[in-house]
């Protein structure tokens, strides 16, 4: 388009900035601001759907402080520039900022919430594992604001109930919902119900229920049902889940890891050797395996419930090769001192992988900032962000 001599207006600035959000390509996203600086008028720059984008592109590649320097400074706002900001607060674990931002929008800029607004308020309360919280903001969106919840807002208050161990109560609040609940709702009890370590019958019954909604099928459901039957040691069942993925010719999604670096996005699998350096990465993973290990790291076999075998060093090399490993280990490589490693993975990050990210971060006094599928993980001085509640 540049080459053309096209000059871009706000829907292709919209357009970039989505796209470098979605990849958690932070310097294209900021040249794209650049961009929108320098070559567009004073209206493009004071937009508010530009404005939005921007603050999307930033809450999804980790900068929240950029986002919040966006919002900040812009002219005019709406409902949806509230709703993005409190969104990115709620997957960066800024729980309390969220319910500010709530009040402020309520009192200062005299907005009106709407079901977005319900969405994201749920969602923070979900991340921060508060289940009174919740409950206080579904009933005051319909009873107050008479909104009336729709499936994802059940969703939200069905994971957060579970999550928060009250398997239970969640299973009551599906069965009562006017929704019929779909796979995602069922697939958000059964991962509780291995973290809460439920009783097994309630896990199959429930797995049964995804299986039920999902026809493609769901790789996920039989890894979370594996996970279930290893915890309770019944590995016969872990057999009889892996031969019956083989028949249905269900292979689990592979794990998925990106990482910017001058603005090229390198991107790896989990077990990957198509990278350039990928010689040099594994001689990284090797030491950042022995450095760990002198500060406590012991693999989790539990995360690895559908190798093979029981015995834990074939787990390990299975734990090893997991795609974010790799991406850490190239960005222990290559990014300069003080610069943190921003991570982008496809699936939610496995316990194992989170207690690795930790000791790295100490082990290496570096900042590592992974987005997985649910939210974000800040590791700093051997601790999370999420304070391992995921």
């Amino acid at each position: 388009m540049q080459l053309q001599f096209f000059i871009p207006d706000v829907y292709t600035v919209q357009s970039l900035l989505s796209a470098s959000g979605g990849l958690g390509a932070l310097s294209i996203g900021m040249w794209v601001h650049t961009l929108l600086i320098k070559r567009l008028d004073s209206n493009a720059r004071t937009d508010i759907m530009v404005n939005n984008s921007l603050i999307d592109l930033y809450s999804r590649c980790g900068s929240l402080s950029m986002a919040r320097q966006v919002f900040d400074q812009m002219p005019e706002r709406d409902v949806a520039s509230w709703n993005t900001m409190i969104l990115g607060l709620a997957t960066h674990g800024r729980i309390k900022e969220c319910f500010l931002a709530f009040k402020i929008m309520m009192k200062e800029d005299n907005l009106r919430p709407n079901s977005i607004t319900f969405v994201a308020l749920l969602s923070a309360c979900n991340h921060g594992g508060l289940v009174k919280e919740g409950l206080k903001y579904f009933h005051l969106f319909t009873d107050k604001f008479g909104i009336e919840p729709k499936l994802e807002h059940f969703g939200c208050l069905v994971n957060l109930l579970a999550r928060a161990g009250l398997v239970e109560e969640a299973i009551d609040c599906v069965q009562r919902m006017p929704w019929k609940p779909d796979a995602v709702i069922w697939r958000s009890l059964l991962d509780a119900c291995w973290k809460r370590r439920t009783r097994v019958e309630i896990s199959e019954s429930v797995a049964l229920k995804v299986l039920e909604s999902d026809e493609e099928g769901d790789s996920g459901v039989y890894v979370l049902l594996s996970k279930v039957y290893a915890s309770a040691n019944r590995w016969n069942e872990v057999g009889v889940v892996r031969r019956l993925m083989a028949e249905e010719g269900i292979k689990k999604e592979p794990g998925c890891s990106s990482l910017e670096m001058n603005g090229i996005v390198h991107e790896f699998v989990a077990g990957d050797t198509s990278h350039p350096k990928s010689e040099e990465i594994y001689k990284k993973l090797e030491e950042v395996e022995k450095r760990i290990s002198l500060v406590g790291y012991e693999v989790d076999p539990m995360e690895a419930p559908l190798v093979a075998g029981k015995d834990d060093e074939v787990k390990r090399d299975c734990l090893r090769l997991h795609s974010e490993r790799l991406a850490m280990a190239f960005g222990l490589m290559n990014m300069s001192s003080g610069t943190p490693i921003r991570i982008l993975k496809n699936l939610r990050v496995c316990g194992d992988c989170h207690n690795v990210a930790k000791l790295i971060s100490v082990v290496y006094d570096v900042e590592i900032i992974l987005r997985d599928r649910l939210r974000f993980h800040y590791f700093k001085d051997g601790s999370c962000s999420c304070m391992d509640y995921w």
